[in-house]
């Protein structure tokens, strides 16, 4: 038999700084009803002048160890899932490990979008499977309000700041506890629908690129409903149907905070039932690759999972990439 890869300790950064619909019917030509109505979001958390990345995954991955009962210079492997890096070199995951003091350990980026923690997670549990490390910190973070165009409504209300971390170790032998499966997929000819066009080699800074703002998200919104309900809906039903698992089975369902027609969508495509959901995208909107491991760690600090529980996981993201995981808190 086999050690599973367990979930000891998780965390969350998340800014104090809160901008509401009510603010943003300030800034643009929107009103809260409408927003509501259409994504389900109230409020969004964005960092404060002078915060950066590193500094909200630092904030979860210290949480993270500190409710897994580990000292952070143990850690053996960071990675951190994010597009939006403190800067393009070096990478933010070792930012990370000089804040919690872990240096010398494995400490690595990883890009997949609001399916990034899913990958991370898939890849730590790689890693410990191997017998290559026992303890891995993933941390999905986003900090997306500077690249947000703040004059364009179908953007602007659907993003926010946060991070979310766990910390993974390997697990007993034949426990029952841990990572049963993840499914990875992606597909580059959606690459265009939601993207960032400007500041990489296909299209390098410029004045002309910042004049013509492509240096913010631009989404075509339907593609991206589509691909979504799909996507996600298909990921929990091949995670589902590899484990030999009924919707009945589950305790939780911890799906990408997205956008709430979306996961109304999937829920009812996938078959499962939406009181199985654990919501928080009112209060948080859509931050990316933060989004899963922000709402695992409320969650748990809420007793609305538990140690024991079986929870199902779902996400899409940019790329698109997108990805599903069951796993045994």
């Amino acid at each position: 038999m086999t050690a599973r890869s367990v979930i000891v300790g998780t965390g969350r950064g998340v800014p104090e700084r809160v901008l509401t619909n009510s603010d943003l019917e300030k800034m643009v030509d929107t009103t809260d009803a409408w927003i509501v109505e259409r994504t389900g979001i109230r409020e969004r958390r964005l960092i404060r002048q002078g915060q950066k990345t590193s500094d909200l995954a630092t904030t979860a991955g210290r949480e993270a160890c500190r409710k897994a009962g580990i000292d952070p210079k143990t850690l053996e492997c960071i990675i951190v899932t994010t597009v939006t890096p403190d800067r393009p070199l070096p990478c933010t995951a070792v930012m990370v490990q000089k804040n919690l003091g872990a240096n010398g350990c494995a400490a690595f980026d990883l890009a997949a979008a609001c399916a990034g923690f899913i990958y991370g997670m898939s890849l730590a549990d790689a890693l410990i499977q191997k017998g290559q490390y026992q303890r891995v910190l993933v941390v999905g973070v986003e900090v997306l309000s500077p690249v947000i165009d703040w004059t364009d409504r179908n953007t602007c209300v659907l993003f926010g700041d946060g991070a979310g971390a766990a910390v993974f170790v390997k697990g007993p032998e034949g426990g029952d506890r841990g990572v049963w499966s993840t499914h990875l997929f992606a597909d580059g000819d959606g690459a265009e629908f939601l993207c960032i066009p400007g500041g990489g080699t296909a299209m390098p800074a410029s004045p002309q690129s910042v004049a013509e703002r492509q240096h913010f998200v631009k989404m075509q919104g339907r593609e991206v409903f589509k691909h979504a309900v799909r996507n996600m809906s298909r990921a929990a039903q091949v995670a589902l149907e590899h484990n030999h698992l009924t919707p009945a089975e589950l305790d939780r369902v911890v799906v990408h905070q997205a956008n709430m027609r979306i996961i109304e969508a999937v829920a009812k495509q996938a078959s499962l039932p939406l009181e199985k959901f654990y919501l928080n995208i009112e209060r948080y909107g859509n931050t990316s690759s933060a989004s899963i491991p922000i709402a695992v760690d409320e969650a748990t600090e809420a007793g609305k999972v538990k140690q024991g529980d079986l929870v199902l996981m779902a996400a899409l993201g940019a790329g698109f990439s997108w990805g599903s995981a069951v796993v045994r808190l």
